[in-house]
């Protein structure tokens, strides 16, 4: 059989809305932007297929087509993606304080929740001059290699933990973390210390500083980086605001210990 009849076939199997479906999630931080046929191959749908639900997408705002053809992601998806309750609702008590925290650190700025076994930004405020990041709003990372990722997955629940570190952890660079048991010390180490410091985990000439948001039980539900040139004065200098940030975005979202109060019982 060949790749075209595979693809036939697999295609009869789905229903309109998974093939659609399928075209979305070809796109990954990996693959911002493909051509047609990229995405045809990766979907694992007919080309004439494909033409035809990238045009609709196209058409509706799902996805936008470069001067060269080549397409990416489209504002609407990010639009509705903004929209998800509890994201709406951390992403509006927060920005006001990463406002200032950028003015205050003159850093990148990321504001995280964990989905799945990844990392994904809920905002994302870049610094003229700060060090290379290829973070965006919208964007998702592996838990193991990004500061905010570190702290999510440190406070997470032991099998859950155990679960992501049995997977096969990708490396981006020759300093990411990928042995299990060094990132088992490092978790243990977040949890104690209450801040992940990762350099070059992603790119070169970054160092990401991450802290946790807390809510409603002090259940921690966000965590919120800055990432700074290694070296750099500001690097560390920039935890006790980003501490402070991060207090002030838990008081506002219900959480007890940031308000000076036990927190209530589960």
């Amino acid at each position: 059989m060949t790749m075209s009849q595979i693809r036939s076939a697999r295609a009869e199997t789905m229903t309109a809305a998974q093939r659609v479906l399928a075209i979305l999630e070809v796109f990954d931080q990996e693959h911002l932007v493909l051509t047609l046929s990229e995405i045809s191959r990766r979907a694992g749908l007919s080309l004439s297929t494909t033409h035809r639900l990238v045009g609709e997408l196209r058409e509706w705002g799902a996805l936008e087509r470069s001067s060269d053809g080549r397409y990416a992601i489209g504002m609407r998806i990010l639009e509705l993606g903004s929209l998800e309750p509890q994201g709406l609702r951390l992403r509006e008590i927060a920005l006001p304080f990463l406002g200032d925290l950028q003015a205050a650190t003159n850093a990148n700025v990321h504001l995280a929740v964990r989905d799945g076994h990844d990392v994904v930004y809920v905002e994302s405020l870049r610094a003229r001059g700060g060090a290379p990041v290829l973070s965006r709003l919208g964007g998702r990372w592996p838990l193991h290699a990004t500061g905010t990722g570190l702290v999510l997955l440190a406070h997470a629940t032991p099998e859950f933990r155990e679960e992501v570190l049995a997977t096969k952890l990708q490396a981006y660079t020759p300093r990411t973390i990928t042995n299990p048991d060094e990132l088992r010390r490092v978790l243990a180490d977040v949890r104690r210390t209450g801040v992940a410091i990762v350099e070059d985990s992603i790119t070169t000439d970054a160092l990401a500083v991450a802290v946790p948001v807390r809510g409603p039980r002090d259940r921690i539900i966000a965590a919120i980086g800055v990432t700074v040139h290694p070296g750099a004065a500001n690097a560390h200098a920039a935890l006790p605001a980003l501490s402070a940030t991060a207090r002030a975005i838990s008081r506002g979202l219900g959480a007890p210990s940031a308000s000076g109060r036990p927190p209530a019982a589960a």
